[in-house]
């Protein structure tokens, strides 16, 4: 999708069908200046077909709590620039802190995979929040009738259900999955 002056921000990475990749050093009300590999050149986005040449995230109509959003977006800036490293994961039942997860098949000539139950447990905490925003899309959906959000509902409880086995890595047994 073509981008917009408003939907650029400097320092970002763009990509012009005929220059490359490149990145924004300055923008005015209709024109960006982008240093590509070649030369440094003045485009406006409006009429070059110029997109994003990294992951970009629409957040106007995410259905999350904004303190959950803000906690995780800090969390991960946190890890990602190495600032801290949490001993405890925020959720993760005392007794399942610093564990292992350990994955040994059958077949006695194949290593096992370990994986660490902070690890693990994210990956559960995150189906549930892509689950939960999944469930606010379907009801904002204005195009999906009674029966066929009722029908999409009753999927997403099914997998609520299956998750139900992991509710034991839980701390607080509100955050648990339920069906009902």
């Amino acid at each position: 999708m073509p981008l917009t002056v408003e939907s650029l921000h400097i320092g970002m990475k763009v990509v012009h069908p005929r220059y490359g990749v490149g990145v924004i050093r300055s923008l005015t009300e209709h024109t960006a200046e982008i240093n590509f590999d070649d030369a440094p050149r003045t485009v406006a986005p409006g009429t070059s077909e110029l997109t994003s040449a990294e992951p970009t995230a629409t957040l106007t109509e995410l259905q999350v709590p904004l303190e959950n959003l803000i906690r995780e977006t800090a969390q991960n800036v946190v890890a990602a620039l190495g600032l801290e490293k949490a001993d405890v994961v925020e959720g993760l039942a005392n007794r399942w802190q610093r564990g292992t997860l350990i994955l040994q098949s059958a077949d006695s000539s194949l290593q096992p995979k370990e994986v660490p139950l902070e690890t693990f447990f994210h990956k559960i905490v995150m189906i549930r929040t892509n689950l939960r925003l999944l469930e606010s899309r379907i009801n904002a959906n204005e195009k999906l009738s009674e029966a066929e959000k009722f029908e999409l509902h009753q999927y997403i409880t099914k997998c609520y259900g299956s998750l139900t086995t992991f509710n034991i890595l839980f701390k607080n047994k509100e955050d648990q999955f339920s069906t009902g």
